[in-house]
């Protein structure tokens, strides 16, 4: 039985508002029709989006649940980060709306997990009234499959997607939306489009798609190209073709992001370039794990810099330690939510 719900991921933030205003109501009346004799234990729930306060609250008590909040982004702080919300005027009062939604959560969950140590210390800085027992470490986390390809079929995949074999592929995959700075990730491929030594691949959709699409077609660089959402299946075996992972962040963000497309790259052996604001732990954590580089996403020369570095590194040596950080940190059966303490 699936909802219709409308669109919270890859539109517009008017479409995306919207959806977020109505789901709770969907969700309850889901509920009430369709799961009526069902007594529920305990309640599994993530953010985005933070307008689930209602249909928790009912579950909770009508059936006495337990609770448990997976925060994958904190809202609406991101999108006043970004210039879509403002803390005052009119916008204000949608923020404030917002803003309330988010602490009911936080009030109604007797759980909240979150994916590094820096959206710890965020949460218990901006939200004094949360216990810190309350608030745990969860990060994202996967069933570990080795997505890496040998270098024979590297060859033929690179192939058919017409890149070179000859060059340090750098790969960019999944969102391209306002969160990732798009306009900062076109001055850095502008910058690198007369190095021979290096190719850039960019896989996904989002509302800034066009942008790069726009930029290729005016600049011709030869070294960048554009695709659009593969099948799974593709999009893996393209990526286990490449040599370094990318992950880009606004450097405008105050909240600590922390992308779940690091660990598509880690499944793949490839040490992973972090561009991004300095209040993620992602770049330190990729650092300290000495599986990748990290560098601000506000500086166009030291993103070229880091290009320089990698060129001369032994990838593999690092992908190789990607794989085994990945094994030791994000497994499924080293995170884990403690539902016996909870129920």
């Amino acid at each position: 039985m699936k909802l219709k719900i409308g669109n919270i991921q890859k539109t517009n933030f008017i479409e995306k508002g919207f959806s977020t205003l109505t789901i709770e109501n969907i969700l309850v009346y889901g509920i009430k029709r369709y799961f009526s004799h069902v007594k529920f234990d305990f309640v599994l729930y993530s953010t985005p989006p933070i307008t689930f306060y209602k249909t928790i609250a009912y579950v909770n008590k009508r059936d006495k649940a337990k609770t448990y909040l997976m925060l994958k982004d904190i809202f609406p702080q991101n999108a006043v980060d970004l210039g879509v919300l403002k803390k005052t005027g009119l916008k204000g009062i949608l923020y404030r709306y917002f803003r309330r939604k988010e602490k009911k959560l936080y009030a109604i969950s007797d759980k909240i997990g979150c994916m590094s140590k820096a959206n710890v210390d965020y949460i218990l800085k901006h939200n004094p009234e949360i216990k810190k027992e309350k608030i745990e470490l969860c990060p994202n986390s996967i069933e570990v499959i080795d997505k890496s390809v040998s270098n024979k079929e590297k060859q033929v995949i690179r192939k058919k997607y017409g890149i070179p074999n000859d060059r340090i592929v750098f790969v960019y995959g999944g969102n391209l939306g306002k969160p990732q700075g798009i306009d900062f990730l076109i001055e850095c491929l502008k910058k690198e489009q007369e190095n021979q030594k290096v190719f850039f691949l960019i896989v996904g959709s989002g509302t800034e798609y066009g942008k790069i699409e726009d930029f290729i077609k005016k600049e011709k660089p030869g070294n960048v190209m554009l695709m659009n959402q593969l099948p799974k299946e593709d999009y893996d075996r393209l990526v286990g073709s490449c040599d370094v992972g990318m992950i880009f962040l606004d450097y405008r963000f105050t909240i600590p992001n922390f992308p779940s497309r690091l660990l598509s790259y880690m499944q793949a052996k490839m040490p992973v370039l972090a561009v991004t604001d300095p209040n993620t732990d992602i770049g330190k954590v990729i650092v300290n794990g000495r599986f990748g580089w990290w560098c601000e996403s506000n500086n166009v020369e030291k993103f070229s810099k880091k290009i320089k570095v990698i060129v001369d590194c032994d990838l593999k040596k690092q992908g190789e330690m990607a794989w085994g950080y990945l094994n030791l940190h994000y497994t499924v059966d080293k995170i884990y939510v403690h539902m016996g303490d909870i129920i």
